[in-house]
């Protein structure tokens, strides 16, 4: 059994979860809650066990990487670090349509990466310039910073909701106070983590090409990334915004992310286009 067998049980798995999760939602049953948080600790096991087998077949087949240098790769972390920040978070916010948002995200990703027939999941040997040391810390920061605002951006999603839609949507829905705390909360960790891999991002480009910083399309959408999530927590803690102005910072910022992440590979030419 490869990985690619076990990933798309793991789609499956978080499915299950989230669907469980929307039942608790309507029903209000702890029992359930319970059930769907099992299923996606569950999940996020057997999508680590996924990666692990990736990376120890990379080794049997004379490559030796971590699974985190291709497209299928990343897509594959992405989720993985989605269904990680979410259980981190739901040991101090236990809400179920949160949870339910954000292993739906996950499996919308390895949905993707399972029926796209455009995606190479093929073990390929590293070029040059992702042989280097500085892969594993760059790429785990960011993703695990691209996590955070994915969930994050649901959160937004759900604030607008709230404020704008009307009141049987409401009823299920988290009090407007809970989710632009919980938002800032998650986008502050996310940010350090952007920073963070934007730094050891730096510190590899200089081993790789000689330079710190070459404004290549993914540097300067990254750098513009974390502006907009900059411009959030400035306006947050030194200008007290709260409310639908930073609903909108934090959809703004993820649409960026996603731009930063699939932009280059689709539409820019760069050096980071073979992610």
């Amino acid at each position: 059994m490869n990985d690619a067998f076990f990933i798309s049980i793991v789609t499956f798995i978080y499915f299950l979860s989230s669907f469980i999760f929307l039942i608790s939602v309507v029903f209000h049953k702890v029992t359930v809650e319970k059930i769907a948080t099992g299923i996606a600790f569950g999940g996020l096991m057997l999508h680590s066990l996924a990666l692990i087998i990736r990376w120890v077949h990379s080794y049997q087949l004379g490559i030796g990487h971590a699974p985190l240098s291709n497209f299928y790769e990343s897509l594959v972390f992405f989720s993985w670090s989605i269904v990680f920040i979410f259980l981190i978070i739901r040991k101090k916010y236990k809400n179920n349509l949160i949870s339910m948002l954000s292993v739906f995200f996950a499996f919308l990703i390895l949905a993707y990466v399972s029926l796209s027939g455009t995606i190479d999941c093929q073990i390929q040997p590293l070029i040059p310039a992702l042989q280097s040391n500085w892969l594993i810390s760059h790429v785990i920061s960011s993703f695990l910073a691209y996590g955070c605002f994915a969930i994050a951006f649901g959160l937004s999603i759900l604030y607008l909701l709230k404020k704008l839609t009307n009141k049987n949507i409401v009823k299920l829905l988290p009090d407007t106070t809970f989710l632009d705390e919980v938002t800032y909360k998650i986008i502050s960790i996310g940010f350090v983590l952007l920073t963070l891999g934007i730094i050891t991002g730096a510190a590899w480009a200089d081993r790789a090409w000689g330079r710190y910083w070459g404004w290549d399309p993914k540097e300067t959408w990254s750098l513009i990334t974390w502006f907009i999530y900059g411009a959030f927590l400035h306006a947050r803690l030194a200008m007290g915004w709260k409310g639908i102005r930073m609903s909108l910072i934090s959809i703004l910022g993820f649409a960026c992310v996603i731009f930063t992440y699939l932009g280059v590979n689709y539409i820019l030419a760069g050096l980071h286009s073979y992610l």
